[in-house]
């Protein structure tokens, strides 16, 4: 991490850090709610979101509530998202999903758990936005031509997860073992679910 992007994430630490305790300070919100908000979002890992996505593999009636309603799909599977709009959108053969954030970092944490730090960056939140298919490549994703790339930029009430397309060669494996395959940056769509070798 460069030296200015770790200065601009402690000036964001101070900045939070008063803001709370100003809200503290004039009543609106307590420490314990705090806090009790921050063990919340620390608990929360991507395996949650590869939860809810294997469901979706493995169960088309869930998968088509997802893509319809993901707020209300996700309760489905006793998962709190906290009055948030979840919008999921489905890679395909002919199209490829990719989410950010180009305001600030906002994450589906209650699927994910913490963003990675690349996710926060400035040069990210620009550049997979103009130069979409450049990004993913240095990823490792190279992408055909004929697929489109379609960028979905996450809001302050809003968030988006991307069901990535399920392996081929994951007919034999359970929900819990597909499960596995999806990964972080799969269902933010910087990289395709993995290979079912990783499981067997």
């Amino acid at each position: 991490m460069s030296a200015e992007h770790a200065h601009s994430d402690r000036s964001a630490e101070h900045l939070e850090r008063a803001f709370r305790e100003l809200l503290a300070e004039k009543g609106i919100i307590s420490d314990a709610a705090v806090s009790e908000r921050l063990e919340f979002m620390y608990t929360r890992t991507p395996a949650l979101g590869a939860r809810v996505v294997a469901r979706a593999w493995f169960d088309p009636g869930f998968k088509e509530r997802l893509l319809e309603d993901g707020s209300a799909a996700v309760t489905e599977l006793g998962i709190d998202i906290r009055g948030l709009r979840l919008v999921v959108v489905e890679n395909t053969a002919v199209l490829h999903n990719l989410v950010v954030c180009t305001l600030c970092s906002c994450y589906p944490r209650m699927l994910l758990g913490l963003p990675p730090d690349w996710y926060k960056s400035v040069e990210y939140r620009a550049r997979a936005v103009r130069e979409p298919r450049a990004v993913l490549a240095e990823f490792g994703l190279s992408l055909p031509g004929d697929v489109t790339v379609r960028v979905h930029d996450s809001t302050a009430d809003m968030r988006y997860l991307v069901l990535p397309a399920r392996p081929t060669g994951t007919d034999a494996l359970g929900e819990a073992q597909c499960a596995e395959l999806v990964s972080r940056d799969a269902m933010i769509g910087v990289a395709l679910a993995g290979s079912p070798s990783n499981v067997l």
